[in-house]
């Protein structure tokens, strides 16, 4: 019999590896499978897939465990293939055509909100951080180097300042002479002790801190020994979650601004439109309506549209307009993503909208709707609240949270009558947008809302 080694294929556009989720039923060393049989669970950035066997056989290796992390062409299984001849050659699964550099990892994907319903329990899983490299040796180090303004990116002078580097002092080796995380990961190491101090007139590095040593929660016990805690591994989509959040508070410059809408006009609206849409077998909610007011307020003020490319340090700002809407699941907040939704009619938002809601709550959503937002809805719905702080969906430079509509006196007219109001509640990167900017943003939103029949004015 000959032994055949299947590795992990490629599962997406810029995906370099995932996380084992769960191996197959009877899926074990020893064990026969047949052709086409479903292997395992992977998860990766954007979705979890189902992974299955071209060939059949048995089971001789397992390529990890449950929780391990697996590259992208590295075995996943080792098979003795049934019916192969003793002297058959092994069969393996067929290299790159040629190297070329492991793609970027895709900046944190959707999940990243702080409004909504998180849940506890973890049915996916999603990669673990991929271990730091090495430092680079001490006589990488120039000594007496010195540049008054290093470039860096945003995250790797974070990590400066967490490990007491100065960046002026420390020699790049990115592109354009830009500072990587791994060069100041080296000058913070043990032998940046022996490196030579910088010229005289340079200023003097800041002395290296010992980075924060993590911080145990010590176990607590009951009289008889039993334990009074229950640990869960943090995986999944929790800790994509848990990743997601850390990566846009300690990077981006949030800034929030609140105001009222008055929403008396468009929930009149919604009930003269809803008899037609149910017609035609769809739920007509009003978030169809904000997703279209929030784009033509994006084409009134197209740098909240706008995204930080860290490598490049560039902004980018995006022509199409794909609308991200937090729905929430068991599994944790998620993000699905309304594509070209400048293109698209209430009623055919509306569509979209329930579709990608209902593939998200029965995990089955695909991962190219996971991915290519360019600005993010979060609601609170029902659940009401004063008004939350939502975290931006880095590198989004903006995010809308939406909050229970209630009856309150409103003043038109010169008169005090009863209207239906909701607060919204918008973040922003203040990096990137000014105050004014964003507030202006805000009542152009509000502007649609209040007054709904611009938004048929303003279609494409």
């Amino acid at each position: 019999m000959a032994r055949w080694e299947f590795k992990l294929p490629d599962i997406g556009e810029g995906v370099a590896e995932g996380e084992i989720v769960a191996w197959s039923d009877g899926v074990e060393v020893g064990a026969q499978v047949r052709a086409d049989q479903a292997l395992c669970e992977v998860m990766t950035d954007k979705a979890t897939v189902t992974i299955t066997t071209p060939k059949g056989g048995k089971l001789l290796e397992l390529g990890g465990k449950v929780g391990e992390i697996i590259k992208v062409h590295s075995k996943l299984v080792v098979l003795e293939l049934d019916g192969a001849a003793p002297d058959e050659p092994a069969s393996v699964a067929p290299p790159a055509a040629a190297p070329r550099p492991a793609p970027a990892p895709p900046p944190a994907e959707p999940a990243a909100t702080a409004v909504g319903d998180i849940k506890e329990t973890l049915p996916g899983m999603s990669r673990a951080p991929a271990p730091s490299a090495p430092a680079p040796p001490a006589t990488a180090r120039q000594a007496g180097y010195f540049c008054d303004k290093p470039l860096a990116t945003p995250a790797t002078r974070q990590l400066a300042r967490e490990l007491g580097v100065d960046l002026r002092v420390v020699a790049p080796s990115g592109p354009h002479g830009r500072v990587t995380s791994d060069d100041v990961r080296g000058w913070s190491a043990p032998a940046a002790s022996s490196a030579p101090s910088p010229a005289s007139t340079a200023a003097p590095a800041a002395a290296p801190a010992q980075a924060r040593a993590p911080q145990a929660i010590a176990p607590h016990v009951g009289a008889a020994g039993e334990p009074l805690e229950e640990r869960t591994p943090l995986r999944g989509v929790r800790k994509k979650i848990f990743e997601g959040m850390s990566r846009s508070m300690h990077t981006a410059a949030h800034f929030t601004f609140v105001e009222e809408c008055d929403v008396t006009a468009l929930k009149a609206l919604r009930a003269r439109l809803r008899p037609g849409a149910e017609k035609q077998g769809v739920k007509l909610s009003f978030l169809p309506f904000i997703v279209k007011a929030v784009v033509a307020a994006l084409k009134k003020h197209p740098s909240l549209n706008s995204a930080y490319d860290e490598a490049t340090n560039e902004i980018v700002r995006r022509k199409y307009y794909n609308i991200g809407v937090a729905s929430s699941t068991d599994a944790g907040l998620m993000v699905p993503v309304v594509k070209d939704a400048d293109r698209r009619s209430i009623l055919d938002l509306a569509r979209e909208i329930q579709r990608l809601a209902d593939a998200t709550k029965e995990g089955k959503v695909r991962a190219e709707d996971l991915s290519g937002s360019t600005f993010t809805i979060t609601s609170l719905g029902q659940q009401g609240g004063l008004f939350a702080t939502p975290i931006l969906n880095f590198p989004e430079v903006g995010i809308l949270g939406v909050h229970q509509m209630k009856q309150k006196p409103v003043v038109k007219d010169g008169a005090i009558v009863i209207g239906d109001v909701m607060l919204l509640s918008l973040s922003f990167d203040h990096r990137l947008i000014d105050g004014h900017v964003g507030a202006a943003f805000a009542y152009e939103i509000i502007g649609f809302l209040e007054d709904p029949d611009r938004l048929f004015l303003e279609m494409a």
